[in-house]
């Protein structure tokens, strides 16, 4: 017989062999395969379940975004399953959307299981973007007739000054007890203008009263409203402030020229009537500014209106009532006893100098409790 062509050929233990690499091969790729899968599976389940909950809801990323306390990019990321929110925004969307966190981070539950959050939500106030227009219109509105007030206030015991110096150096033929009667009955009516004006503001921003004593939230678009506006007005809040303060510290110079030019009591009279009109030309500048940017501070919670300033706010607020009234008091009582009214209004500065370090002194004394 003819020779034939060498052929290789594989004994039966080397196919098995083959074969049984062959096999085991196939399946770590299998394996790797499914891995990837489920990986894959997982993070898009989740995903997908951001953007039902959000759309059932209504919500754009933008408005997710803002009440997640994150940016637009974040949820954009989370919802196309780029990333995967920590546990700690997981617990959050969770109380969102009002379900459960199993059914976000377990792939079997596909039925949405509700939690019933609304105990919890309910104890936290919502400002909505209509309610923070009108309230910064309100404060708008006040702010001017408050400084008006403040103004009254200061100017109020001018008359009597006056009629007192006049009696003194006998520049009007009138009697000691005339001159101060028509001047307590000026500074009183000023007053009372005045605390009707306070009254009148307060009873117009009374709804708005829990936004400075209350934790709250703010519903979407709100806090960047209100920053967009504070940041408007934040030159002219800065100039307020320097006039204030450049008026307030001038002020005193009439009062200086009148001690070094004479001895005359009614001319100094008249120098320190012209220093009280300064220093509440001034007080307006520094009330207007004030309040407007107290107001905007209030909506974003920041500065005095912090949530742990905002705890405080009860005892402050009660030592508050009772030094003033104790001050008025003191004040009315001082006055009248000695009938020195042309003095006695020194008691108002230093009071509220005083005033200001007993708020320090408590601050310290809560903090240092906590």
């Amino acid at each position: 017989m003819p020779p034939q062509p060498r052929v290789d050929r594989l004994t039966g233990c080397d196919f098995l062999c083959a074969i049984a690499e062959n096999s085991i091969l196939n399946s770590d790729r299998s394996v790797a395969n499914t891995s990837e899968k489920y990986n894959e599976v997982k993070t898009m389940i989740l995903a997908d379940k951001i953007i039902i909950l959000r759309k059932k809801n209504g919500w754009s990323q933008e408005e997710l975004a803002e009440k997640m306390k994150v940016t637009r990019q974040s949820v954009s990321k989370w919802e196309g399953a780029q990333s995967v929110p920590d546990l700690d925004k997981i617990l959050q969307l969770a109380r969102i959307f009002g379900v459960s966190t199993d059914y976000l981070l377990k792939d079997e539950l596909e039925v949405t299981e509700y939690v019933d959050y609304a105990e919890e939500i309910s104890t936290v106030r919502r400002v909505s973007i209509e309610e923070a227009n009108a309230f910064l219109s309100v404060k708008e509105f006040t702010a001017k007739r408050i400084a008006f007030a403040a103004f009254l206030s200061i100017l109020s015991p001018i008359c009597l000054i006056l009629l007192g110096a006049a009696y003194e150096t006998q520049a009007l033929t009138i009697s000691e007890n005339f001159a101060g009667a028509i001047g307590l009955v000026v500074m009183f009516l000023m007053v009372a203008a005045a605390v009707a004006i306070f009254i009148f503001s307060g009873a117009k921003t009374s709804p708005f009263e829990y936004l400075e004593k209350e934790v709250f939230e703010t519903e979407y678009g709100v806090s960047g409203m209100v920053r967009e506006r504070q940041n408007e007005y934040r030159d002219l809040y800065t100039k307020h402030n320097v006039l204030g303060t450049c008026i307030c510290i001038l002020s005193v110079i009439p009062l200086f020229i009148g001690g070094f030019l004479t001895e005359n009591d009614l001319f100094l009279a008249v120098m320190l009537s012209i220093t009280m009109m300064l220093a509440g030309v001034g007080v307006i500048f520094f009330i207007t500014a004030g309040i407007n940017w107290a107001s905007m501070e209030k909506l974003l919670q920041e500065g005095d209106y912090t949530r742990q300033k905002k705890q405080n706010s009860p005892y402050t607020g009660a030592i508050a009532t009772v030094y003033w009234l104790v001050v008025v008091a003191g004040f009315l009582a001082y006055s009248f006893k000695t009938n020195d009214w042309q003095n006695s209004w020194i008691i108002w500065p230093v009071a509220g100098v005083l005033f200001a370090a007993i708020m320090v002194i408590c601050n310290a004394f809560y903090k240092k409790g906590k």
